[in-house]
């Protein structure tokens, strides 16, 4: 225990962690800091594309195979099947409505990319290694968690719009998805060549622009928290930080199952215990209209998250190097 203890505490104190905690602190003292809009957009830009190109030519490299095929089918499956948990839990902790509950649980399923980005980041600086194919996990997990959501809340009594051609364009057509997808498409087709031309621009500069991003979206979260403390009750906050909890045990199964390496077993822990703030609320806008967007976006950003960035990511690296392959 002292020695996960030790890791955590070890991955906790990195440029990228102590960016978002310094954002968080500006936002909630009321500090004038802020980055243009259009900075942050072009950083998240940069990174989707640098995270998805380069695990595009990891998979190059690696080929592809059953490991890479099972690995898709089980966060597909754990991006269905967490909804389900989730709802469960928000039943017992909480008095939400089935609508919100469901649209909340859709969160949970359904994965942060930015969470992801900044674990492939604390990994590596970890010294481990992580399939490269883990970025097409992340986007096999965006959509399934939907799906359940919708389930559950017309079981439930809520109101919840058909499957119909809006809403799957909504969902597959984020551009967040497509950007990581097409960057990882790139990668793949163009594999060593192609990064030996692009690495001065996709490697080197990676580190600082994920530290001034965090920078950002800790401002970012720290802002909403401070706008919407009336929707934070006692179960409601608790379950923003319990569910990653779970999420993560969740991914931790899949990851051994799956024999994933522990780089690999940490993100996959990752994946499954972060909640999305993108793609997911642009879906729920039109797939559950009645769902309160203070509710579930105040939960994903202003608690999962910073959550995730500042407890999450350390503790579930340190139990990878405890337990993982």
């Amino acid at each position: 225990m002292q020695d996960m203890l030790a890791l955590a505490s070890a991955n906790l104190l990195t440029p990228m962690i102590l960016c978002f905690a310094l954002g968080l602190f500006a936002a909630l003292a009321r500090s004038e800091l802020t980055i243009p809009e259009a900075v942050a957009k072009g950083m998240s830009i940069y990174l989707l594309f640098s995270i998805g190109f380069k695990g595009g030519v990891s998979v190059a490299d690696h080929g592809l195979d059953g490991r890479l095929l099972a690995a898709l089918v089980a966060g597909s499956v754990l991006s269905f099947v967490i909804p389900f948990a989730a709802f469960a839990l928000l039943k017992v902790m909480t008095r939400l409505s089935a609508t919100d509950a469901a649209a909340v649980a859709a969160h949970y399923g359904s994965i942060s990319i930015v969470t992801f980005v900044t674990a492939a980041s604390v990994v590596q600086g970890a010294g481990l290694t992580a399939e490269g194919y883990m970025v097409a996990v992340a986007a096999a997990m965006e959509a399934p968690a939907i799906i359940s959501a919708l389930f559950l809340a017309s079981r439930s009594g809520g109101r919840a719009e058909k499957m119909d051609a809006d809403l799957w364009r909504e969902i597959l057509l984020n551009g967040s998805i497509v950007l990581l997808v097409g960057s990882f498409l790139i990668g793949l087709v163009t594999g060593e060549p192609g990064m030996a031309r692009i690495e001065a621009f996709i490697v080197a500069p990676f580190q600082g622009v994920l530290c001034l991003f965090l920078l950002d979206m800790g401002l970012v979260a720290g802002r909403g928290m401070r706008s919407a403390r009336g929707v934070l009750t006692g179960g409601v906050l608790a379950f923003g930080m319990v569910m990653p909890v779970v999420g993560a045990g969740f991914g931790l199964a899949a990851g051994l199952l799956l024999g994933l390496s522990q780089g690999g077993v940490a993100l996959m822990m990752v994946l499954a215990g972060s909640a999305s703030y993108i793609a997911v609320p642009a879906a729920m806008r039109v797939a559950l209209p009645d769902a309160k967007p203070s509710i579930y976006l105040t939960l994903s950003l202003g608690v999962t998250f910073p959550f995730n960035l500042v407890i999450g990511i350390p503790a579930w690296v340190a139990v990878a190097q405890a337990v993982g392959g």
